[in-house]
């Protein structure tokens, strides 16, 4: 029998904790993605509107031609239109408010509860401030009173576009629909980011408390 040297003893594989606990984590943020982009997404770009409305027309339409983002929300309010417009006008940070919550989108300052007659006078490039100094936002591209109203980025990545649609003596449609052109590349995709995931969250209280506030006003105008 012929001795050699003793072998070396196996050596036990070295596994690095980051590496174990990656996998997991990768795997549960692809789930998250696919279950967001198969459901939540397609949901939250329609909110309220029916597929006719989403293959409606809108002002602006052909200003951003292929969006990245691209969503059409409504919803019915028992008012008339010129009980609603002026909610729309009077909207922005420093102004009335976006009636949503104040706390996140109007540095804690309550949405206005009422009409503000010095607010309801605007004009086409007339700033809607989003900023909290009140000088930079989107800008107002044109509108017909009572019927529609657009805005537009500088740049001509964004639109947004508020409609109103009869549908009897007593009932709109309020729609409204964001149309935004992602820059990857550019600073700007954080901000686009923002209306991507948080979007919903804000139009959707915007929206029910114009709704609030319109029926609100209608009620009141019926009055004796």
């Amino acid at each position: 029998m012929i001795f050699g040297p003793p072998a070396p003893p196996a050596r036990t594989p070295v596994v690095q904790k980051g590496s174990v606990m990656f996998g997991p984590i990768l795997v549960l943020v692809l789930v998250i993605f696919v279950l967001y982009v198969r459901f939540l997404r397609p949901w939250q770009l329609r909110w309220g509107a029916t597929d006719a409305e989403l293959a409606r027309s809108m002002a602006g339409d052909e200003l951003v031609k292929a969006p990245t983002f691209n969503a059409t929300r409504a919803v019915t309010i028992a008012a008339q239109p010129e009980h609603i417009f002026p909610w729309i006008v009077q909207m922005g940070i420093t102004r009335a408010g976006w009636y949503s919550i104040d706390l996140l989108d109007n540095l804690n300052r309550p949405s206005a509860e009422v009409i503000l007659p010095a607010l309801q006078h605007v004009q086409p490039g007339d700033v809607v401030p989003m900023s909290p100094d009140g000088k930079n936002g989107l800008y107002v591209k044109d509108f017909v009173a009572n019927q529609w109203m657009l805005w537009a980025s500088q740049d001509g990545d964004t639109t947004w576009v508020w409609g109103l649609y009869p549908i009897d003596s007593t009932h709109t449609r309020l729609i409204t629909r964001v149309r935004m052109m992602y820059r990857w590349f550019s600073p700007t995709i954080l901000f686009a980011l923002l209306v991507e995931f948080t979007d919903i969250i804000m139009m959707r209280k915007c929206m029910l408390g114009i709704q609030r506030r319109a029926e609100r006003l209608a009620s009141e105008a019926a009055l004796p």
